[in-house]
């Protein structure tokens, strides 16, 4: 049985779709079966892992409109992880699923025929609370909320706690907060630190261990089509992932 973590909030530029990409190549580096799912039209996950999203065929977007099986879309890549790619064409499925019956049960329903080849599925929401960030968190069994520590930076964490419980109470009770994982974090100022503090006091949740570092090498990763894990196997923000992962299935 697979493991199904989404990583949401529903604002950007918070280090979601880094996030996916380095824990999913980290997790494959444990020998891990993992896939990772693009749920954001920008297709910034799809790009960063190499592929070029105006070549792609098949996406996500013909997954959840039914038009094939998920197996179909999904590829490979050379990080060592399986991905199913995003499009431009995303932008219009919440409008065209937005009149289908159980319309937040679509992406579970579709990634019923492959959580089994796969031990972890990571799944990268767009900085929205729409429909497909529903249906990511309908189909979740956890969830991970990245969280740049500056103070404005969390402000929409309280509504999009409000929509977890909403998803707990109606559409996927065993939905569980895994917590809040620190990005772009600078150990030497005194506001990131209380940034930390501030989100663990106001909302009650576990703060991810490690903080993730503010680094350039984040930003050089997406060129060259590969993580972070991958094109700076040393540095700290590599290794930052490496022990989120540990921690994981420790």
């Amino acid at each position: 049985m697979s493991r199904i973590i989404a990583v949401a909030n529903q604002k950007g530029g918070v280090a979601k779709t880094t996030t996916v990409a380095s824990l999913g190549a980290a997790l494959a580096e444990q020998g891990r079966k993992v896939l990772l799912v693009d749920l954001d039209a920008q297709a910034c996950l799809t790009f960063s892992l190499g592929l070029d999203p105006d070549s792609v065929e098949l996406s996500i977007h013909d997954v959840l409109l039914g038009r094939v099986g998920a197996a179909m879309a999904i590829t490979p890549t050379e990080d060592g992880v399986d991905l199913l790619p995003s499009t431009i064409e995303l932008a219009g499925a919440e409008a065209q699923l937005m009149s289908r019956p159980g319309r937040e049960f679509v992406l579970r329903t579709a990634l019923e025929e492959v959580s089994a080849a796969y031990e972890v599925i990571l799944l990268d929401c767009s900085p929205s609370l729409g429909v497909l960030t529903l249906n990511a968190l309908t189909a979740a069994d956890e969830l991970i909320v990245p969280l740049q520590c500056e103070m404005l930076s969390h402000r929409g964490v309280g509504q999009l706690l409000d929509t977890v419980h909403d998803v707990q109470r109606i559409l996927n009770p065993g939905l569980r907060v895994l917590g809040v994982l620190p990005t772009m974090f600078d150990s030497r100022t005194s506001h990131s630190r209380a940034v930390l503090g501030d989100v663990a006091d106001r909302y009650g949740l576990p703060v991810l261990d490690p903080p993730i570092p503010k680094s350039v090498r984040f930003a050089e990763a997406p060129a060259a089509g590969r993580s972070v894990l991958v094109t700076a196997r040393r540095h700290r923000g590599a290794e930052a992932y490496r022990e989120l992962a540990a921690g994981l299935f420790a």
